[in-house]
């Protein structure tokens, strides 16, 4: 059965084979942006279980959720309400996202941010980064087992942690295989986190018990990031049982008459 995820993906991938820029040249462009702010570091350097916040405008399956929301006032309502990083949507045409978001978010904020996108091609990784990025999702199910190895390392080499999204124990089982350097260590200067993805892509449905059972299989010393479906504080306190170090929080956030509020109550542990 076809997934929304399938269509995104054959809109990224076309745009992607038209693209017609030389990648090193661009690769020697983000080789001079300044330094990334560390997004992996920030989830390890929290106290409890940590808090993406999302600046997520709407959703495929969920239509408009916050449309005309100033994405800088946002990001600064994050981090005042405990945020440690943020995840920002620049896919245009499915989650009315933009690159302008994700720069206007970074800079009012001070926090590090993960672009939330559909990575199809390096050049999009390379995009991550000059568009300021910290950090760039790699989503499994979109993803063969060489392109998920070539981004991640790409992503590494422009200074970009990495987060690779899975889905169950499969999706876990490639992305250790083909990126076996997860985690981070003392001679790296970027990091590869696994989160998985509690909604499941044809129903829609918030799966918590598998998030649970794919957590206790993640190598141990690997960042552990909670995606999706997370609704208040009884989540958080079940995820951050289960072993995550953070959860990444869109729908429950915007959505919100008190955002800072609603977030302040996922910071368990903290």
């Amino acid at each position: 059965m076809g997934t929304y995820l399938d269509a995104i993906l054959a809109t990224h991938r076309a745009a992607a084979a038209a693209d017609t820029r030389t990648l090193d040249v661009l690769v020697d462009d983000a080789g001079r942006c300044p330094p990334t702010r560390g997004f992996a570091a920030a989830l390890r350097s929290t106290d409890g279980l940590a808090v993406i916040a999302e600046v997520k405008r709407r959703s495929p399956s969920k239509g408009p959720l916050a449309l005309d929301v100033d994405a800088a006032e946002l990001a600064c309502t994050y981090r005042d309400g405990g945020a440690s990083c943020l995840s920002v949507l620049t896919d245009v045409d499915a989650f009315g996202g933009s690159v302008d978001d994700l720069v206007a978010a970074r800079e009012a904020s001070g926090l590090p941010v993960i672009r939330k996108d559909f990575t199809v091609a390096a050049l999009d990784v390379v995009d991550a980064r000059l568009m300021g990025a910290d950090c760039v999702l790699l989503i499994a199910a979109a993803l063969d087992d060489a392109e998920l190895a070539d981004f991640a390392a790409l992503a590494v080499e422009l200074g970009l942690d990495v987060l690779i999204e899975v889905h169950d124990e499969v999706e876990l089982g490639r992305a250790v295989d083909a990126v076996p350097r997860l985690g981070g260590g003392s001679d790296v200067h970027a990091e590869v986190m696994i989160g998985v993805n509690q909604r499941d892509l044809v129903t829609f449905e918030v799966d918590q018990d598998r998030a649970v059972r794919v957590a206790a299989t993640i190598p141990d010393g690997v960042v552990r990031v909670a995606e999706s479906g997370v609704r208040g504080r009884g989540d958080a306190v079940a995820l951050a049982a289960a072993g995550y170090d953070a959860v990444l929080v869109g729908e429950h956030l915007v959505t919100s008459d008190d955002p800072a509020g609603s977030l302040q109550a996922l910071r368990v542990g903290s």
